[in-house]
């Protein structure tokens, strides 16, 4: 019988949920979470043994562990039974590991909890680990290897990890690849398959782990329901691993590291060693100094640098996923002017030190980052259950169960000489600098041994960095003024009675009003979006990239005020689209007109500054360099999509348009690109109707009313849409191209089978196959063939145009061949969906019939669906229940008919098109597919821009909101 204890939880004002903690008589520990208004399950154990126990000598066999529990236990047998019954009731599942946890979690339907907690417990009971299932494993592990060759993130972390004690596990290699989980081990005469049972024999024991489940039962159902499914996890008592502190002797200190990246773009990070944050979460000193130290608005480090033309963007923050040591990093992405003043940025950000050091600890700069902490934690937004459950379990191992649902989410306890004490920890004398940069390429005279990253190492004197702080340019360095943005009025605005959907309730020449207020979620938030519908957005690659930079220049001048506003909770966004560009906010609706009206100020008042236009043309350029080091798989899509969409064009015509483009273009464009505009306006949550329209008057007036407006409502003619390709029922089409970076070993494939125009029965049989198909395709092409560790089938939906699509990535397999092996699957699974009996047919119907009467969590996610509604022109608002009543009446027959006419191999009405990016190992696979002949039926591509313009065009979903407007 479990032991469970009178906790006093502290939680926020608005959590109704049930909590219990409870220690099974094995020493297991569960934190129980009952709420009867969740429609999806949860359950995560985590278990505090990470890649920091793995045995020396075979690196990753932590994560290969990880691994190999998904597939098969004593009690069920049947490979991939575990995960097949996650996804036939609507769920997920997944698994990750850490330096010193590895936690396993899924979600699920909430009717089917206890079958789900079954299987997931008996991973911890007695698993199963077949010889044959560890072979084939181990080549996914090193996929997943490979796949990260070529990541400048990995690379850079091992790096650091490289430069490090050898003597502390911080510095080993924790993934795991087939050289240490296979031909390492034979040579040294080991079993692999002995070594994994060894390891979860020797470290998987009930007192290292920790089990969230989160459900609608309650709670004293939920402690019965966990008590009989893991008391009989076995537990040895096992201690809990406990690293040695700093990784970085002084020899690892002081160092100037000079790296080269896979991409463009030169980045500077400046770390140190510190004191973990954990240790001290209530007093929050490292949180205090990120605060300042990564701050972008007035005075700032980053607003000096970005003054200087020197830096696109800074961060600053600590972290680490041990309580033994820590880093404090700042990671600076440079521009080249800022590449050659490499030591004048180290000197400004330790002259921003001393200033911190010379201006003392102030207690209001604290007051303010505890207020806004703690309004967060008290109007938080309730999310999906998974991601609640996997943030209760990581606080478990780390918190007194009293707060394990703030964590260290709410700072408390002013400290200055701990806040002091930690910034003396950011000295010369601690330092490590990483710099990476292309420029470094013949310079550099050693390489990482597993990512084979090129770098040198020198070391820098505390003396050399106070003559950089000495030799930098003078600058304004001062600490931020206090936030305006900082909500203090909560008053609710709901409606007397709820209004179920969104509707237009003002309309102009100009614009349009979409109202949905709230009475569902009670949070004193908003959710506005503004999108610009300006048809000279995307008319060509040069106006999509003019219209790219202004959009880019806006959220630059924007920053150094409404920075504030993000810190506030008041988030911004500005995107470019297809038909424009859209404006959306979120957050506290109480300084919202301030930070909107600030926007559109800015808006019409827009000037071009060249300095900036010059660092923002150079970003770009290098991005759109970087493509080319993107995933194959990334590639393949892109491809997919240019061929697709009609209004869009390749990333070459838009490097090219950009180097001859300069600041007098932009500045002759913006005009004309607003010169005809209308404005589709959506407001959701905390604001009245009322609100609302003044909201929409005061964007117009401002928008209309500026010296020199050149603002003119859109006519009706000139109202775009994004329309689609149409494809060739019963052909099947091919796009090859060669890779884009001769060094990446990975091929790629996207098969993509379009299916209709938005219509709901086409749509639920299209996401019923979806989902039974899902698991069957990563089982089949991912576990068993091995194909690839980026694997997956889903259904695409294209401007209302839907179809499927599978994705591998290989490194063993041409596109060729996985094209084959994905019409193999197929070809399989036709016998399945013949044969599908009516138990396990009723099954995923209930299971997707579940998904969509899946209740919005949260403000954002219902207002996202609403504008995603508006903005694609359907307009179903009940879409959810009106396809439900067509899945009920769906019968089985119907539904593989469905397959038969749209889907399997030689289905009629199949449309297919592949996109086959071959890598440079695959180039004879490459040159001998270009030589033959293509069966009947199928199209060999040559070029997408041709096909594009010979075929037929769905029609667009969207009516124009403009010919509905009085121009009287």
């Amino acid at each position: 019988m479990a032991t469970a204890s009178d906790v006093q939880f502290i939680r926020a004002r608005s959590d109704k949920r049930e909590y219990r903690r409870i220690v099974l008589p094995n020493a297991l520990q569960a934190m129980l979470i009952s709420d009867a208004e969740i429609d999806k399950a949860a359950a995560v154990m985590g278990v505090s043994v990470g890649a920091f126990n793995d045995p020396d000598g075979i690196n990753g066999l932590a994560h290969f562990l990880e691994h190999m529990l998904f597939y098969a236990s004593e009690k069920y047998p049947e490979e991939d039974s575990y995960s097949k019954y996650i996804t036939e009731h609507g769920g997920s599942t997944n698994a990750s590991t850490s330096s010193e946890r590895t936690n396993y979690y899924f979600d699920v339907n909430v009717d089917n909890l206890r079958g789900a907690l079954d299987r997931f417990a008996q991973f911890f009971v007695k698993p199963l680990m077949s010889a044959e299932a560890v072979s084939r494993e181990i080549n996914a592990v090193d996929s997943e290897h490979k796949k990260n060759l070529l990541s400048d993130g990995s690379r850079l972390n091992q790096l650091q990890k490289h430069l490090s004690s050898k003597d502390h596990p911080y510095h080993k290699f924790t993934t795991g690849s087939l050289e240490t989980l296979d031909t390492g081990p034979k040579e040294k005469g080991l079993d692999i398959r002995g070594e994994l049972l060894r390891f979860y024999c020797e470290n998987y024991s009930a007192n290292l782990m920790q089990l969230t489940v989160y459900g609608k039962e309650s709670l004293d159902s939920l402690q019965s329901l966990v008590e009989s499914l893991f008391s009989d996890v076995r537990n040895t008592d096992k201690r809990w691993f406990k690293c040695p502190g700093n990784p970085c002797p002084e020899q690892y200190l002081q160092i100037l590291v000079k790296t080269i990246p896979i991409m463009e773009g030169d980045y500077l990070r400046i770390v140190w060693p510190t004191t973990p944050g954990i240790l001290h979460y209530k007093k929050a000193p490292h949180r205090y100094l990120s605060h300042l130290i990564g701050h972008e608005g007035e005075g700032s480090i980053f607003y000096i640098l970005k003054q200087l033309g020197w830096a696109m963007s800074l961060m600053a923050w600590e972290g680490s996923d041990s309580k033994e040591y820590s880093f404090f990093s700042i990671s600076i992405r440079l521009t080249d002017e800022g590449h050659n003043h490499m030591k004048d940025i180290v000197g400004i950000v330790f002259n921003y030190i001393d200033l911190l050091n010379d201006s003392g600890i102030h207690k209001w700069i604290f007051d303010e980052m505890a207020a806004i902490s703690e309004i967060e934690f008290n109007y938080q937004d309730k999310f999906q259950p998974l991601n609640y459950a996997l943030f209760i379990n990581a606080m478990m191992p780390l918190f007194p169960p009293d707060e394990w649902l703030v964590g260290e989410s709410l700072p408390s306890k002013f400290d200055p000489i701990l806040i002091q004490k930690t910034l003396d920890e950011l000295s010369p004398e601690k330092v490590r600098i990483f710099w990476e940069s292309k420029k470094f390429e013949g310079v550099t005279d050693l390489a990482e041994p597993w990512y084979g990253t090129s770098y040198s190492v020198q070391k820098i004197t505390s003396d050399a960095i106070k003559q950089w702080m000495e030799n930098a340019p003078d600058a304004d360095l001062h600490l931020p003024e206090p936030n305006i943005f900082i909500p203090t009025d909560f008053t609710l605005h709901g409606p007397k009675e709820e209004v179920k959907f969104p509707k237009i309730i003002r309309t102009s020449p100009f614009s349009t009003l979409w109202h949905k207020p709230d009475k569902k979620f009670l949070v004193p938030k908003a959710h506005v979006v503004v999108d610009f519908h300006c048809p000279l957005a995307n008319y060509s690659p040069e106006a999509e990239v003019l219209t790219s930079l202004f959009v880019a220049l806006l959220r630059d001048y924007l920053n150094d005020y409404a920075y504030n506003a993000q810190i506030a909770s008041l988030s911004y966004g500005i995107y470019s689209t297809t038909t424009g560009f859209q404006v959306a906010v979120m957050g506290y609706n109480d300084k919202m007109r301030l930070l909107i009206d600030a926007i559109m100020m800015q808006i019409a008042h827009f000037e071009v500054k060249p300095n900036r236009f010059a660092v923002f043309r150079e970003t770009y350029s290098k991005d759109f360099e970087n493509f080319k080091f993107s995933k194959p798989c990334s590639q393949a899509t892109y491809y997919l999509n240019l061929m697709l969409n009609d209004q869009s064009w390749p990333l070459s015509e838009n490097l090219e348009a950009l180097s001859s483009l300069n600041a007098d273009d932009l500045s002759n464009f913006v005009p004309n690109l607003l010169s005809r505009t209308f404005l589709e306006c959506f407001m959701a949550g905390n604001i009245e109707a009322k609100e609302a329209e003044l909201i929409v008057t005061g964007i117009e007036e401002i928008l209309l009313k500026a010296p020199n407006s050149v603002f003119k409502p859109l006519l009706p003619s000139q109202y775009l849409t994004m329309r689609v390709v149409m494809l060739e029922s019963g052909l099947k089409c091919l796009y090859r191209t060669k890779g884009l970076n001769p060094k990446d070993e990975n091929s790629a494939i996207v098969q993509y089978i379009q299916i209709h125009q938005e219509e709901a029965l086409l749509n639920v049989q299209l996401q019923l196959f979806s989902l039974m198909a899902r698991q069957p395709a990563f089982h089949q092409l991912r576990s068993v063939e091995q194909l690839g560790y980026i694997t997956s089938l889903s259904s695409r939906e294209d401007a209302g145009i839907r179809g499927l699509q599978v994705i591998i990535q290989s490194t063993v397999k041409d596109p060729d061949n996985l094209d084959a092996r994905i019409d193999a699957f197929f070809a399989s699974f036709e016998s399945k969906i013949n044969e599908l009996d009516d138990e396990e047919y009723k099954r995923n119907v209930k299971a997707l019939i579940d998904l969509k009467l899946e209740k919005f969590k949260n403000l954002w996610e219902e207002s996202v669906y609403y504008w995603g509604e508006i903005i694609s022109g359907t307009l179903n608002f009940d879409r959810f229940e009106s396809e439900v009543e067509v899945l009920r009446k769906l019968k089985k027959q119907d539904f593989i008919n469905f397959f038969n006419q749209y889907i399997k191999v030689d289905a009629p009405k199949r449309k297919t098109f592949s996109v086959k990016v071959f890598a440079s190992n695959h180039s004879a696979e490459y040159e001998k597919s270009s030589e033959e002949h293509d069966p009947s039926q199928t199209y060999r591509v040559e070029d997408l821009f041709s096909f594009r313009r010979s075929r037929p065009l769905y029609g667009s979903l969207r009516s124009s909101p403009v010919s509905n407007c009085s121009y009287n």
